[in-house]
């Protein structure tokens, strides 16, 4: 079978054509999805969706929770960061931040400790291990000592079970991957199996209802999801205030999948060293 590098340039440029249709459409079906009343009220996280290192919008979704409660010690967590030029705390590392990643995939290891590790080795920890319920007290504890501001999760299988499963930090703001196949009031997750992998099926992680109750249980409220349906935003309950829509339920805050919307950011990423003017 062919691949995109080896197809001759008649093809070549059809498959540019249709993504590009494909990015158009997928833009202005966004553009009319934010004119909907329910996603007028300036409070609605939806709005401030912007992508520069994230998956999709939700670079600009973490900014816009942090302008809201205030950014305390610029440090992160993720894990499931693949080679970090696609994931949730990429423009927070350039932005001075700090934090710890940590993959299992060891070519994507290799790749950050070639590519990335170089520029930020002041500001980055990075792991090579596969998270289970089991370790992540234990890898978090090996590397950081005192207040997170954003931890990110997403293991595409168990981050349900992870994030019930960490008590040694209480993180100001969570990012986790919920299953939109299964939308509100379904409360569902996979059974916990630390060595289940995704089979790309909807079969994987939790329903945004399942989550939300384990939020609510870990003192944290649902603040926002992203257009695209995978990630869902909690913010301790003691930061909320009034600042985020109400009421702080699954029915209020899901959102559909939309795994087809390619979010527009120019040229596609690439970390490297950044100069501050």
């Amino acid at each position: 079978m062919n691949n995109f590098h080896n197809i001759d340039a008649k093809d070549h440029h059809i498959l540019y054509s249709l993504q590009i249709t494909r990015s158009v459409l997928g833009y202005y079906a966004h553009q009319e999805e934010l004119k909907k009343l329910r996603n007028t009220d300036h409070k609605r996280l939806l709005r401030y969706g912007y992508k520069v290192f994230s998956q999709s919008d939700e670079d600009g979704i973490i900014e816009e929770i942090f302008k809201r409660i205030g950014i305390n010690a610029a440090t992160f967590i993720e894990f499931g960061v693949g080679n970090g030029i696609e994931s949730n705390t990429s423009k927070l590392l350039i932005d001075s931040w700090k934090g710890l990643w940590i993959e299992s995939d060891a070519n994507s290891i290799k790749y950050i400790q070639q590519n990335i590790l170089p520029f930020y080795n002041d500001k980055l920890v990075v792991k090579e291990a596969k998270v289970t319920a089991e370790n992540i007290n234990g890898l978090i504890s090996e590397s950081v000592d005192g207040m997170v501001d954003l931890l990110s999760i997403d293991i595409d299988y168990n981050d349900y079970w992870v994030w019930k499963a960490i008590d040694i930090i209480k993180p100001r703001v969570v990012v986790i991957e919920y299953n939109s196949s299964f939308p509100p009031p379904l409360s569902l997750t996979v059974p916990y199996d630390p060595k289940a992998e995704w089979d790309v099926s909807n079969y994987y992680g939790a329903s945004l209802e399942a989550l939300v109750k384990l939020g609510y249980q870990k003192g944290y409220k649902i603040v926002g999801c992203n257009y695209s349906g995978i990630n869902a935003f909690f913010v301790r309950e003691d930061l909320t205030k009034d600042r985020f829509i109400e009421p702080a339920t699954s029915e209020e805050h899901y959102e559909p999948p939309r795994y087809y919307f390619p979010m527009l950011s120019g040229h596609g990423p690439r970390m490297g060293p950044f100069v501050k003017v």
